[in-house]
């Protein structure tokens, strides 16, 4: 296949699932090539950076779904409560219910970390920052509102670990569950207290 006519976010899903499947450097470009259809010229036409060039597009593609699902709405949205619900209703989907890794996490944890530590970072702070910004929206204190953020994250990356160590996809789901009842438990409280 030629780089002619071809569709990048496809070329890009299909490299970000490699990716999950063997890591950063288990995912040769043989692989890329087999799975894409595209030759090596194709691809280095394509991404000029290489593989690094094709994480980075990943990572942001990534960001761009996430600010898009979740980061903007958790910002934006009348209702603190319903954001929170949607951000969850998001990562449920977007980790197939435990079923698929979060990329972002998985380079945060090897040495593929020093590679994109800038492109990381800001997402994770990008997240942190935009639930800090609902829950404080919703009346919690800015302090108690970064812990809680912070603690969901830690949640999400924490379930998603544990159930795909032990095969099991409900672990992360009552996880997530259980996080999201007890931050619109206390958004709740709040709004109640006035």
């Amino acid at each position: 296949m030629s780089t002619q006519g071809f569709d990048r976010a496809v070329v890009i899903g299909q490299i970000g699932d490699l990716f999950r499947s063997h890591g950063y450097e288990g995912t040769s470009l043989a692989r890329i090539t087999a799975t894409t259809g595209l030759g090596k010229g194709s691809l280095y036409n394509a991404f000029p950076k290489g593989k690094a060039g094709m994480a980075e597009e990943v990572l942001n593609s990534i960001d761009t779904w996430s600010t898009n699902s979740f980061f903007l709405p958790l910002e934006t949205a009348d209702d603190p409560i319903e954001a929170v619900i949607g951000m969850f209703d998001a990562v449920r989907t977007y980790l197939e219910c435990g079923d698929r890794i979060c990329l972002v996490g998985a380079f945060a944890i090897d040495d593929t970390r020093d590679n994109f530590a800038e492109l990381i970072r800001r997402y994770f702070l990008r997240w942190r920052d935009s639930l800090t910004n609902c829950l404080t929206r919703a009346g919690l204190k800015p302090a108690h509102a970064t812990t809680l953020a912070e603690e969901t994250i830690a949640s999400v990356q924490g379930n998603l670990i544990l159930a795909r160590a032990m095969a099991d996809t409900e672990t992360f789901m009552h996880g997530l569950a259980r996080q999201e009842a007890r931050l619109t438990t206390l958004m709740r409280a709040r709004q109640r207290a006035g």
